[in-house]
């Protein structure tokens, strides 16, 4: 079939790379170069340079309402449009396509809808998560489903690990469905709209820790927000200094203590917490490197540590 392709991170970029193989792939179309590091030099997009890698033209256009965008993907005659972790396209773009557009959502519709299923899925404990592929209509994520696969999720793996694996999920059930769009075989199936959850963008607020809630929940708020935007807390020296801690990598540990007191056994540090005590596996004080845990408390050298 011929497609156009919508997509932006990384996530998107193994639904490319086997689209172009086995379909014909007339336009990509990503996100502007935005500015990126310290020097803020323009940086294209992980779907960008993969396009160009693959000879496909790309367009990145500021809006999507425009007529001359829509002009654009009118003229490439797609049969379907196929939009994997993109903006939110304006309804008037479905009908350019033959077969209208599909989306790849890293969730089980319609549980977390939004822009950041999977770190919510891991952040709130959840067992079990999986990839949706959906057709588009005018509402956020709530078009007909098209196929569902379920996958477990790891009581250690992090939103990143799980990024991975879901991305290829995704590619291997869109790849499947397309080939039943074009048999003609696909039914649509109504979400149960009653059952919907969010999942909105994540800040960076979002990651502060509170050392009242129990281990467990912190420990999946560590790996749901790992790699970003993470999870941090505060320390407040007697002095008033005030340093903040980034935790990436935790590990719920047994025993009890005071909420955000740090103890020391065996060379490890250990936090007390609102129902339990967490381990810290690996931490960075802001503007220094990546340490473990261990090296946290050598660091430390018999001081009191106290997190808020």
């Amino acid at each position: 079939m011929n497609l156009v392709f919508m997509g932006t991170p990384a996530f998107a970029v193994p639904v490319l790379e086997a689209l172009a193989v086995r379909h014909q792939v007339s336009l990509v179309v990503t996100q502007p170069d935005k500015p990126k590091g310290r020097g803020q030099q323009l940086a294209a997009s992980p779907v960008k340079l993969k396009a160009q890698d693959l000879g496909i033209p790309v367009a990145q256009p500021e809006s999507l309402k425009t007529p001359e965008f829509h002009d654009l993907i009118a003229t490439q005659k797609a049969d379907v449009l196929v939009v994997v972790a993109f903006r939110i396209l304006p309804a008037t773009l479905f009908p350019l396509a033959r077969f209208g557009a599909v989306n790849i959502h890293g969730s089980l519709l319609p549980k977390y809808r939004g822009a950041a299923p999977i770190q919510w899925a891991v952040a709130c404990g959840d067992a079990e998560t999986g990839v949706t592929i959906f057709k588009l209509d005018a509402e956020i994520d709530h078009g007909g489903v098209l196929a569902q696969v379920k996958t477990p999720i790891g009581p250690e793996e992090t939103a990143g690990e799980l990024f991975e694996r879901l991305s290829v999920m995704g590619r291997d059930l869109l790849l499947k469905t397309l080939e039943e769009i074009e048999a003609g075989t696909t039914v649509p199936s109504e979400q149960n709209h009653s059952q919907a959850s969010p999942a909105p963008k994540i800040h960076k607020e979002d990651g502060r820790i509170d050392w009242t809630k129990s281990a467990q929940a912190i420990h999946d708020r560590v790996r749901g927000f790992n790699p970003a935007p993470g999870c941090h807390t505060v320390e407040v020296a007697s002095d008033g200094a005030v340093r903040t801690l980034r935790v990436h990598r935790s590990r719920v540990a047994s025993g009890t203590g005071t909420a955000g007191v740090v103890e020391i056994e065996g060379g490890e540090a250990f936090v007390g917490t609102g129902v339990g005590r967490l381990q810290l596996v690996e931490v960075q004080w802001e503007g220094k490197p990546r340490i473990s845990g261990r090296d946290l408390v050598n660091g430390l050298r018999g001081a009191a540590l106290r997190l808020t």
